[in-house]
């Protein structure tokens, strides 16, 4: 047995090296028209080793090791506590909610332009993991194409703006509402998918939308995108320096204060906080009603929800339609946000990302959630000098997560029913 472990370890710490030293151990210089292999650094090379070398002794002592975690991992946990009453539950996550709602009011006066241009992007990411968490996380529908839905919300915002003139809020909703019939007309073609063959029909789906984007150059701009997406209007007020629509106002000169850039990121980042808060709410009330029963039971067992006479096409369609639409409410505050959108601000890893902060968060679980999006989002820019190995250690924590809390952050809990055995 020790030699077995000793050949697979030894096997582990090769595949590590194979792979690894050819992506980290060479890099490419151009020298005119030429390009060259160089070496990598000695500093490189001797992470390589040194991460063989972890992996051969993590696989030669894997056994003792994962009994260890698992012995810690009893301690921690304790004994079994009984379930928190649902109603309790409920009003300590209203609360702490409430207390994040607060904070988000009074962060943007208090902090630089940075962090609320941070905060902005970080309350997008909310209401994208709030919506998929619908999909995903209530429901049990794998959705691999999510930014499809986020894609539609933008370019519904930029087209209509460059075309037609539209403002922000009136294309708000037709983006969210363009984005649902998308979500509408996914859900018919996997009505009776599940599992791993659904992933694959969603993934299809969001590269589909992606590629449609890249190469009709006519009404998209291709790969070139679109800019000059305008700003949202308080009343017709404009927050730029100089009137750019005529008929409306300066919000400076109508207040008879001076200028200042930082106007315009704190009133788009109270637009994502307020859309963020209805999408909560939306979401929250969704849940408690028969339908959001109904997506629960669904990803329980579709079986038995349908012996108890739900419709399957009703539900997943449901689960699919809500989720698009709040995508689509993201997607037109961040087209608005960056003033510039490309097909390559909606590629696959952003639905990746996407998911992760569902899966971290704890699936079905709201307070869980919003936080995952504010610790996946922040977390990469107080390490930039890491960036390199952004996505490295992105998944060594996703790892991590799954061997230690697999349930997530804050999981959502039902209490459960145990029926005693009849003798």
């Amino acid at each position: 047995m020790a030699a077995l472990n000793f050949k697979h370890a030894l096997f582990c710490a090769f595949i590590t090296l194979l792979i690894s030293y050819p992506i980290l151990g060479f890099n490419l210089e151009a020298k005119g028209i030429n390009v060259t292999i160089v070496g990598a650094d000695t500093t490189t090379i001797l992470g390589v080793l040194l991460a063989a070398v972890v992996v051969f002794l993590f696989q030669l002592f894997r056994d003792q090791i994962m009994g260890r975690v698992g012995d810690l991992r009893s301690l921690t946990a304790g004994k079994p506590k009984e379930p928190m009453a649902e109603n309790r539950r409920a009003k300590i996550e209203s609360w702490v909610l409430t207390g994040i709602v607060v904070l988000a009011l009074f962060w943007p006066f208090f902090m630089s332009r940075g962090a609320v241009d941070l905060a902005t992007l970080v309350l997008i990411y909310i209401m994208l993991a709030l919506g998929l968490n619908v999909v995903v996380g209530l429901a049990g529908l794998l959705d691999l194409g999510y930014v499809a839905f986020y894609a539609v919300g933008a370019y519904t915002f930029a087209l209509l703006s460059q075309y037609l003139g539209v403002s922000f809020w009136v294309a708000l909703p037709i983006g969210a509402l363009l984005a649902a019939a998308f979500g509408l007309v996914l859900g018919f073609p996997v009505l009776r998918l599940r599992g791993d063959y659904l992933a694959i029909v969603t993934l299809g789906f969001g590269e589909i939308i992606r590629i449609l984007l890249n190469n009709w150059t006519t009404l998209t701009g291709g790969p070139n995108g679109i800019g000059g997406i305008p700003d949202p209007t308080l009343f017709g007020m404009e927050f730029g320096r100089r009137v750019k629509e005529e008929g409306n106002t300066s919000f400076h000169e109508t207040f008879g204060i001076a200028y200042s850039g930082e106007h315009k990121v704190i009133f788009l980042y109270l637009i994502a906080l307020v859309l963020a808060v209805f999408t909560a709410l939306v979401i929250r009330r969704f849940m408690r009603m028969p339908v959001g029963r109904a997506w629960e039971a669904l990803r329980e067992d579709e079986i038995a929800a349908r012996s108890l006479g739900l419709s399957r096409t009703a539900v997943k369609l449901s689960a699919f339609t809500i989720g698009a639409f709040f995508a689509g409410f993201a997607g037109t505050v961040f087209a608005s946000k960056q003033g510039f959108i490309s097909p390559e601000s909606f590629v696959f890893l952003e639905s990746a990302i996407i998911l992760a902060i569902v899966v971290l968060g704890g699936m079905g679980s709201q307070i869980g959630v919003v936080l995952a999006a504010i610790a996946v989002t922040i977390l990469p820019e107080l390490a930039r000098e890491f960036s390199e190995y952004r996505m490295l250690i992105f998944g060594a924590a996703m790892v991590l997560m799954m061997v230690w809390r697999p349930q997530g952050l804050m999981p959502m809990r039902r209490i459960h029913i145990e029926l005693k055995k009849q003798e």
